[in-house]
């Protein structure tokens, strides 16, 4: 009782003190000046999808569903090309989709929403304090209050079931620096490395992500440990992962955590990532899946605390292995593969209410659906059926609630009848535009490859397509290198406003991509020039026949795996079959490439191994078709574009396909991003990568420039 009451005056003391700096009064005025970015009222001079429509888009996430399961909390974000940034607010609904309700109204953006186990609030992460705290407020968005006064921002968190504790991650520095190494030296830049991942995606690794627990007493927290001090590795994993990694036991007692317990050469070079208990009561680390040597990562409990679920891949090095769905027996240690006889993979795992069934995303023939496994028997059973991709999956007894898009629209949130797989839109988050707008028809194809293989390839037509007109034609080409073209909708490689823009797509699944079983996803590891090229090729001239396509006029574009298509397309390209290609940070030169990754685990699995070992058949092969290699034969116009902050394909690669083609006498252009990295996030930057595209593209695919 007296450590709360200390707590609490400490707290209060801390909070007017902080209250009283001139640096928050400072942060108070600049916060009064900025402007608040909000869903716009558009009117369309046209209804045709443009960049500036496609980033005025709300982007809905982060659905949560309230204890007693009558309520929906979800974010939304809005970006403004003005301001060249985004706000993110939260919001409320009835789960029959009645009384929406904005929550949040402030220029800064909020995150990570939750509801309290309670229900009587809901926790959220934002930035109004001058660092990202924990804050909460009553279910109707009054009262928020500030929980967390960290020194530092808080990335994440998640309440303990019986709401007595909070865990909460932060990034912490543990390896010492130049600085602390010569503190007579504070002003140098300098960086010294003895080892291997030194930089990561696109920042230098300079701290790692912890797992701290704290008591919480429904004002705030006390007793904060750090359940990972002194450790050189982080959770959730960079790049990719989020508070799905970290989970509670439903007794409360322990902390699951995701993480891979190597550094540097170890840690390049591995993907074998585990799950951990932290047990509270002694405060000792278990590692649960020990000897299981691929990605085991985001554990789900079922609600009587009898059964974790994870996904789970088989082989070290290989990320993009089978997702199988592993249960745990906790009382025994027994682990079951429910996915062994289930050629495809499981992911964005969930049980059911009465703890009888895990239901899971899986992509099948292009489209991702919602499934369920039953625990008794094994069975899985397919639950929706259509052309979208479901992104997200909540069971609530009889209705799961789930988040859906499609290439023809962004994510919504559904209601989806669990026995019947029907289901009920109940957020139209951008329907104000989506009324004003034509979308093209998307039509499915199987198209004969050069094996005699069926080859499932989306055609997309312009909004107003005439069959009596000849089009100009893409071929897009998928990066991953193991990525579905499924029902996405991308706010960069979009294809209803490439369709807009009066191009007919033709997007393959070519060998190496999932939804058609593990074979096909496999066929193009350390066959890189193989025959997914030569399903490119299949899908793109078997749609040019039609009458509506001039096979005079014909594009290539993609990025990452598939920039490399397009370097590779280039130097392949002796029937001048294509006129003009774009590639976006895609591998030109595959031995520099090799030694200039983030992840040497990527290019040795897919490479099969480095360019020095020439006995190694597999990797020969591999870097015998190096698209630097064959540019003596470019021989069409080609755009590169490529971020400065990508370490995972370096903009050196960019600048080499660039200079090769203008010493080569190639028409060509060079967009460079100094501050994106693999994506472009930025909405200016994304409105000039869409008119830059465009444009280049119209400049020999178009009659009228040419």
């Amino acid at each position: 009782m007296k450590k709360n009451v200390l707590l609490f005056l400490s707290v209060v003391a801390m909070l007017g003190l902080w209250q009283c700096t001139p640096q928050h009064k400072e942060k108070k005025a600049e916060k009064a000046k900025q402007k608040l970015i909000e869903k716009p009222d558009m009117k369309l001079s046209s209804d045709l999808l443009t960049p500036e429509v496609l980033w005025s888009m709300g982007r809905l996430s982060g659905v949560q569903l309230s204890p007693d399961q009558k309520t929906l909390i979800f974010g939304v974000t809005y970006y403004s090309k003005e301001e060249n940034k985004g706000n993110r607010e939260l919001y409320r609904m009835d789960v029959d989709g009645k009384n929406l309700k904005q929550l949040t109204k402030t220029p800064e953006s909020e995150f990570n929403a939750v509801w309290r186990p309670d229900g009587k609030k809901i926790g959220y992460l934002s930035p109004e304090s001058g660092s990202m705290q924990i804050w909460e407020m009553n279910p109707d968005g009054s009262n928020p209050v500030q929980i967390t006064h960290v020194d530092g921002d808080v990335t994440g968190f998640k309440y303990a079931p019986d709401q007595k504790k909070i865990l909460y991650t932060m990034e912490v520095k543990v390896d010492k620096n130049v600085h602390d190494m010569y503190p007579d030296l504070p002003k140098t830049s300098g960086k010294i490395f003895t080892d291997m991942m030194y930089r990561h995606w696109d920042e230098w690794v300079t701290t790692y992500s912890h797992i701290f627990v704290a008591d919480y007493n429904g004002t705030g927290i006390s007793n904060s440990i750090d359940i990972m001090k002194g450790e050189p590795y982080e959770s959730p994993m960079k790049p990719f992962g989020g508070m799905e990694q970290i989970n509670w036991t439903p007794d409360s007692k322990t902390i699951a955590y995701t993480c891979r317990k190597k550094k540097g050469l170890a840690y390049t070079l591995s993907t074998n990532s585990d799950i951990y208990f932290y047990n509270l009561d002694n405060k000792t680390t278990k590692n649960m899946t020990e000897g299981m040597m691929g990605y085991d990562v985001s554990p789900v409990f079922s609600p009587d605390g009898k059964y974790m679920a994870w996904e789970s891949m088989e082989h070290d090095g290989y990320e993009s292995d089978k997702n199988r769905l592993f249960v745990m027996d906790l009382s025994t240690g027994k682990k079951t593969d429910y996915s062994k006889n289930f050629d495809q993979n499981a992911n964005s795992l969930a049980w059911s209410n009465d703890g009888k069934s895990v239901y899971f995303i899986s992509d099948w023939h292009a489209s991702d659906d919602i499934y369920r496994m039953d625990l008794s028997n094994g069975k899985i059973t397919k639950i929706t059926e259509g052309i979208h991709d479901y992104t997200s999956v909540i069971p609530a007894g009889k209705t799961l609630y789930a988040t859906r898009m499609s290439m023809s629209m962004p994510i919504e949130v559904y209601a989806v009848d669990s026995t019947t797989g029907k289901d009920t839109q109940l957020t139209f988050t951008n329907k104000n535009i989506m009324d004003q707008l034509k979308m093209g028809r998307v039509e499915k194809r199987w198209i004969k490859t050069t094996d005699n293989k069926e080859m499932l390839t989306w055609v997309i037509y312009p909004p107003n397509f005439d069959p009596n007109k000849k089009y100009p034609a893409l071929l897009y080409c998928e990066g991953g290198p193991q990525s579905t073209v499924s029902q996405f909708w991308s706010y960069r490689w979009n294809f209803q406003i490439m369709a807009a823009n009066d191009y007919i797509i033709v997007a393959p699944n070519r060998r190496g991509l999932p939804g058609f079983g593990t074979k096909w996803n496999e066929e193009i590891s350390g066959d890189y020039g193989g025959q997914n090229m030569k399903d490119y090729l299949s899908a793109i001239d078997a749609v040019k026949k039609e009458p509506f396509v001039d096979a005079d006029r014909l594009g290539a574009v993609g990025a990452s795996y598939g920039g490399f298509s397009i370097y590779w397309l280039a130097g392949h390209n002796l029937s001048h079959r294509f006129k003009v290609f774009i590639a976006h940070d895609g591998m030109f030169n595959l031995e520099s490439m090799y030694l200039e990754t983030d992840e040497m685990w990527f290019v040795n699995w897919d490479l099969g191994g480095p360019y020095w070992d020439k006995k190694n058949k597999i990797a020969q092969r591999s870097y015998a078709n190096s698209p630097h290699k064959f540019i003596q034969n470019w021989n069409a116009p080609i755009l590169v574009i490529h971020g400065q902050k990508d370490f995972r394909i370096p903009v050196t690669q960019g600048m080499q396909a660039f200079d090769g083609a203008i010493l080569r006498k190639v028409p060509a252009e060079f967009l460079y991003f100094p501050d994106e990295n693999h994506w472009v996030l930025k909405p200016q930057n994304g409105i000039l990568w869409q008119r830059t595209f465009f444009s280049w593209l119209d400049r020999w695919l178009k009659k009228d420039n040419q």
